[in-house]
């Protein structure tokens, strides 16, 4: 006699891409955009500060692991952004479909990369 488990869970069923990889990842985006948003504060508090703390500030968003976390935390914003905007159509009743549900998911991955390529582009090729 095999032990079955008493409910679903994932280790039997596959979870499609909009709940697992879309709406979790959406979650995970919004607190890392919290932690970002705290250091876009020191930044700003940073610039009022004075000189030396601009500088202090500068010299930690310029080092590799500043400009990592930076990377990161813009991947997060556009990611967000773009899902939000799917949210939003989902909203109006639209999109509900598996597959156009996909194809959207797929969009907003596209559009993440895209948009965080594009905007860490300009920002290298403007320097």
């Amino acid at each position: 006699m095999h032990k079955r488990p008493l409910s679903p869970h994932l280790q039997i069923y596959k979870m499609p891409m909009t709940a697992g990889l879309m709406s979790i990842t959406h979650r995970m985006t919004g607190v890392f955009l919290v932690l970002g948003t705290l250091a876009l504060s020191y930044w700003l508090m940073a610039i009022a500060a004075g000189v030396n703390a601009y500088l202090q500030a500068q010299q930690l968003l310029a080092s590799v692991p500043g400009l990592v976390l930076l990377f990161l935390w813009s991947v997060a914003l556009f990611y967000h952004f773009c899902n939000g905007i799917r949210h939003l159509f989902w909203d109006t009743g639209a999109g509900f479909d598996l597959k156009q549900g996909q194809i959207s998911g797929y969009f907003v991955l596209f559009m993440t990369i895209f948009l965080t390529c594009l905007t860490w582009g300009i920002a290298f090729l403007g320097t």
